[in-house]
């Protein structure tokens, strides 16, 4: 059984490398999609200071339908190409947003939250979703966030089949 291990991580660098670590032992064994985003969200969810809500969005006929999630209530459809989400999603790469209200087409789903990060899952060429990371705090994320978080989302897509 996966325990989470509360971090004391002395850099979000190692943070990271701790979470790597801890979503590799929890999702290895699994391969079911649900499962493994369920898992996930919640352990980015208690480990990542000053996070508000973490899940996924997965592709299903042409808009992005709510996955698994922790947070607040979410929207639950997002159209390809409209808010972070279905930008990040429609350009294929990850998106950084220090302040959402600067952002064109921001979709509130919590008008709580003030930055976010947004990353496209892609399996062999094939769109699968986003994993969205919302904060309270200003300019919360930056590109090391961006990339770790790609690295952790690899690992997720490593597990489904």
């Amino acid at each position: 059984m996966f325990e989470l291990q509360t971090t004391r991580a002395e850099s979000k660098s190692a943070l990271y490398q701790e979470l790597s670590a801890q979503a590799r032992s929890l999702l290895h064994a699994e391969h079911d999609l649900i499962a493994n985003a369920a898992n996930l969200s919640a352990l980015l969810y208690h480990s990542l200071p000053d996070v508000n809500w973490v899940g996924f969005y997965f592709l299903k006929d042409g808009e992005l339908v709510v996955g698994p999630f922790q947070g607040k209530p979410a929207c639950v459809r997002i159209a390809l190409g409209k808010g972070v989400c279905g930008t990040a999603a429609l350009k294929r790469e990850s998106i950084v947003v220090p302040d959402v209200n600067q952002f064109p087409g921001h979709i509130f789903c919590d008008a709580a939250s003030l930055s976010e990060v947004v990353v496209p899952l892609i399996r062999n060429g094939e769109l699968l979703g986003v994993l969205d990371i919302d904060s309270p705090k200003l300019a919360r994320f930056d590109e090391e966030d961006r990339i770790s978080l790609e690295r952790i989302t690899a690992v997720f897509l490593e597990t489904l089949r």
